[in-house]
């Protein structure tokens, strides 16, 4: 699908602006909302009843288990769903902790948005497991790999870590986390790691892996992978009428079932951007080759760009090195705000604050960071015309 296609798809591009918030969520095509409409106006009831539209809801549910299994490369089986990705992430730890002993232990990192550090701060104060912290370097906003190990002991229970930054792009060496764990459970916040990489569970062999379908073009809802067995196994915080196995035993209430017909979509929505040739899964592999390699020269724009402007300064690593186009920068003698709303006048939409990141934004030693990030339906003529209002400031 070629670039003045794929823009067709979303009706949000009609009000004329460069949308660079994606980092934050994603604007929507309209096969995702379609879905959404038709399963409220021709199937909406709840599951697992002897009748048609229930009948139909269950359908729809499996399907769009099935192609979050494509999007992940794991089984639906293994496919929960949720309100969002911190409430699952909760619900996960909750379950976990049940598990685990006093004094057990927890790693997380500087890096990592708040999502996947609160809930395992919890259970400090729930079950009194010690949740230990592996520092970031400043410098080039990636993770201390040699502090991150120096922290693992025969007390590490799970390491929780990000597949990538939300605030300022960078790419996790994932399978370097998955050495240093070792016996220990990882846990990937792939949120905003899922829109830039395509992700493959098996070959990243974590034990959980969550995300958010908004993110990536989809509706506001939370999605997780969990290996069959834990799921099967640990004690989740459920109703005792509810389903008993594995996935529904780790879905606490009724879902958000329009929702969940819409993540079906927005994967399918993905796939077709490559054509309809092959599996739905190689059908996600060329979409997703193509939309890295795209992403990949708009941030090296972007970074050469703001380079070029002495009051920019830019924030994470280089393009050189593992990122998503996603930039954050600061201007001198303006508050991130301030720029986000100069920016407007030029119908260019950045993003402000820490993002949920306070510990990178702190670590920086910044008080937020502007943030620009490229989506599918972001052109070249937009980076340029964002790199040329940035410089006018």
């Amino acid at each position: 699908m070629q670039k003045d296609e794929v823009r067709k798809q979303f009706p949000a591009l009609a009000r004329g602006v460069a949308y660079f918030d994606a980092p934050g969520g994603t604007q929507v095509p309209r096969v995702v909302a379609d879905a959404m409409t038709d399963y409220l106006f021709h199937h909406n009831a709840n599951t697992h009843w002897a009748y048609p539209t229930s009948e139909e809801t269950d359908a729809i549910l499996l399907a769009a288990r099935e192609a979050c299994a494509d999007f992940l490369n794991c089984s639906a089986r293994e496919i929960v769903f949720g309100n969002n990705m911190t409430t699952i992430t909760f619900h996960t730890a909750r379950a976990l902790g049940r598990t685990w002993s006093r004094g057990d232990e927890v790693i997380v990192t500087e890096l990592d948005h708040h999502g996947n550090v609160a809930p395992w701060r919890a259970l400090e104060r729930d079950f009194g497991i010690v949740v230990r912290t592996a520092r970031m370097i400043p410098e080039t906003a990636q993770i201390d790999y040699e502090h991150l190990a120096s922290l693992v002991s025969a007390k590490t229970k799970l390491i929780a870590v990000g597949g990538a930054s939300n605030a300022v792009g960078t790419i996790n060496d994932l399978a370097r986390v998955r050495a240093i764990a070792g016996d220990a459970l990882l846990f990937v916040d792939a949120v905003h790691y899922a829109p830039h990489e395509l992700i493959d569970v098996k070959k990243i062999a974590c034990d959980f892996l969550v995300c958010s379908p908004y993110k990536f073009y989809g509706p506001h809802t939370g999605l997780m992978f969990a290996r069959e067995d834990l799921l099967a196994s640990l004690p989740w915080p459920k109703l005792d009428p509810a389903p008993d196995e594995a996935p529904e035993n780790a879905e606490s209430g009724t879902q958000n079932q329009e929702g969940i017909a819409g993540i079906g979509a927005t994967i399918d929505f993905l796939a077709s951007i490559s054509g309809d040739e092959g599996t739905r899964r190689e059908r996600l592999q060329r979409s997703y080759s193509a939309l890295h390699e795209e992403g990949q020269r708009f941030a090296s724009m972007l970074w050469n760009g703001f380079s070029q402007s002495k009051r920019v300064r830019l924030y994470g690593p280089p393009p050189s090195q593992p990122r998503t186009p996603t930039i954050g920068f600061t201007v001198d003698g303006m508050t991130a705000e301030e720029v986000t709303r100069a920016l407007v006048r030029d119908d260019l939409y950045t993003s402000h604050g820490d993002f949920y990141a306070a510990t990178v934004i702190e670590r920086l030693g910044v008080d937020a960071l502007v943030r620009a990030g490229c989506a599918c339906y972001t052109t070249e003529d937009e980076v340029n015309r964002l790199v040329e209002a940035v410089s006018r400031l």
